[in-house]
């Protein structure tokens, strides 16, 4: 089996993510790397907080605490809601680690001996009022493309174009709210990507055609525009410092790099955490550095963090000169909005991870979102399509099929699996028509189609529906007791099968419908063509339990409470 190396956005350090973020990297990550494990394939799902940069420092100075401090702390409240959402992570590291440090360190080391990085002069601005040069984020203004008043001095929110802090319209200090700035000169380090673009274009260019449009088109428009040096480091007091043995006067001075040039190397960073954790027997460099064909590194990020992945980090990795390991398949995202509005962090509007598990289990939202992944655009989410679907799929497809077959066998035939009559032919049609589903299924997650396999699911759930009303085994059972035994058997095979193949999408929910036949030797990962024909991997005479309601249907009061709270429409 092919080993699988898999890495989703770094969330920043600085709050909850919401919704959007959530859909947009890491839970998608999650359902395809359990799918994969399912399928017996060596997985290495990797993620980290992303501790660097303005962000954190502005976050840690609005709590009044010491920026390692506020870190340590929002990591642990990310990681918390994370393990709510049961994402499944091989390691959630930091990187703010040392492992990140020496790495970033060394790759720095090497770009400049292979003439990559140049020290240059320029001028930046400064505050007075604040006694320090501002890095870009911590210049706020309006974006002189589209005119957003809150664009930050590295990119603007609303439009996604790459800023400069001078390039932005009356601009102002996001420490003291000062627009009494100056520009002076100061030295800063520059990754030469301009040359290097040559590179990075042969290298896009034999794997563009394998990735999702919106991170080919993406890479293809930078290295459109051409590639620019990019200065990669930064006037901060946190963030991983630039070696003194290197750059002895900048390392005096406090420079620290960029935030966008240390966080792509913390996928290798974190995984080497991890292998630290138990050296004897974790190689991350089997993962990472001169590996063999069998490592397919996929990658899950919305469309702002492409550029990064797609140009920025391999234009980095090439020109260390090492065989690192480079991506195979950019999974790109749109944006989910809010009412057709974007989703904000900075500006606190949509639901945010946190709040949605205060509300309902992970489950819900696992599925909702998926099933309506933005992948070939913008999706909305909105409280009213979210409880449709909720009611719809969930409740009444999934939920309702378990819980009628469960109570109705268990009333009128006990507490184990009834034997009844032999399979016949609406059997062997079922049979037929679960295996070919399920095929259609792994067909759209090796594509990494998850709105198609989402549907594709649905599909399997729905045909256990449509076989229960076709044999009504509550009329059957009034003059065919022993069909009726068949029914619910093949039915109980079918909940079965589910709770299986169902796992990357609702892992609670599927634990639950397992966990209710009491199979001496249940070890099944998957469910294989045949078995899927069959239907008889839980023989008649298995004692079963009936498990709580596994997904309550939403009222109209449940509806009007989220939009009370939330909001029903963007501000």
């Amino acid at each position: 089996m092919a080993r699988h190396l898999i890495t989703s956005a770094l969330p920043y350090i600085n709050g909850i993510k919401h919704l959007g973020n959530m859909v947009g990297s890491m839970l998608p990550a999650d359902v395809y790397s359990r799918y994969l494990r399912q399928r017996g394939h060596d997985v290495l799902y990797i993620c980290a907080t992303d501790e660097h940069g303005t962000p954190a420092e502005l976050a840690a100075k609005e709590q009044g605490l010491p920026v390692d401090q506020f870190c340590a702390q929002a990591h642990d409240a990310q990681k918390a809601v994370y393990d709510g959402f049961e994402l499944a992570f091989d390691y959630f590291g930091r990187s703010s680690s040392a492992e990140n440090r020496d790495i970033t360190q060394h790759f720095a080391r090497r770009l400049n001996e292979n003439g990559f990085i140049e020290e240059r002069a320029i001028r930046q601005v400064y505050s007075p009022a604040d006694g320090r040069f501002l890095p870009d984020r911590y210049v706020e203004g309006t974006c002189p493309h589209c005119g957003y008043d809150k664009a930050r001095g590295d990119q603007c929110e609303n439009c996604t174009r790459v800023l400069d802090p001078t390039d932005l319209i009356n601009p102002r200090s996001a420490i003291s709210g000062s627009t009494d700035l100056e520009v002076r000169e100061t030295k800063h380090l520059f990754l030469l990507q301009s040359k290097l673009q040559h590179e990075v274009e042969e290298w896009v260019s034999r794997h563009e055609a394998d990735w999702p449009q919106l991170a080919s088109s993406i890479a293809r428009k930078w290295l459109n525009e051409g590639l620019h040096d990019r200065a990669i480091t930064r006037d901060l007091d946190w963030g991983v410092p630039v070696p003194a043995d290197t750059w002895p006067e900048l390392a005096a001075e406090g420079k620290v790099f960029y935030v966008w040039f240390d966080a792509p190397i913390e996928y290798i960073g974190a995984t080497k955490e991890w292998a630290d954790q138990d050296p004897e027997n974790r190689d991350w460099k089997s993962w990472w550095y001169d590996v063999d064909t069998t490592v397919r590194y996929t990658e899950f990020m919305a469309k702002d963090n492409v550029p990064f992945h797609t140009v920025m980090f391999p234009a980095t990795e090439l020109g260390v000169r090492e065989p690192w390991k480079k991506v195979d398949y950019v999974k790109a995202f749109n944006w989910l909005t809010y009412y057709g509005g974007k989703f904000s962090t900075s500006q606190k509007r949509g639901v945010f991870t946190d709040q949605a598990l205060e509300i309902l289990p992970a489950d819900y939202w696992r599925y909702f979102l998926i099933a309506n992944a933005p992948e070939s655009d913008d999706s909305s989410f909105t409280w009213e399509h979210f409880t449709a679907t909720v009611n719809k799929d969930l409740a009444d497809t999934l939920g309702n099929f378990v819980n009628r077959v469960l109570s109705f066998s268990k009333k009128r035939f006990g507490e184990e699996v009834p034997a009844g009559a032999a399979a016949g032919a609406a059997e062997a049609k079922l049979g037929e028509e679960i295996a070919g589903l399920l095929a259609e299924y792994e067909t759209q997650m090796e594509a990494l189609q998850f709105r198609k396999a989402a549907a594709a699911l649905r599909a399997l759930w729905s045909a256990g529906n449509s076989y229960l009303e076709e044999k009504a085994p509550w009329l059957e059972i009034k003059t065919d007791p022993e069909g009726a035994a068949l029914t619910l058997r093949t039915a109980m095979n079918l909940i079965h099968l589910y709770s299986v193949v169902s796992e990357p999408f609702i892992p609670a929910s599927s634990k639950a419908m397992r966990t209710a036949f009491a199979l001496q030797d249940d070890t099944a990962a998957w469910v294989t063509q045949d078995e899927a024909k069959s239907l008889d991997s839980v023989p008649a005479g298995t004692p079963f339990t009936v498990p709580p309601v596994l997904f309550a249907k939403l009222t109209d009061e449940d509806l009007e409470t989220y939009k009370e709270r939330f909001g029903g429409t963007p501000e």
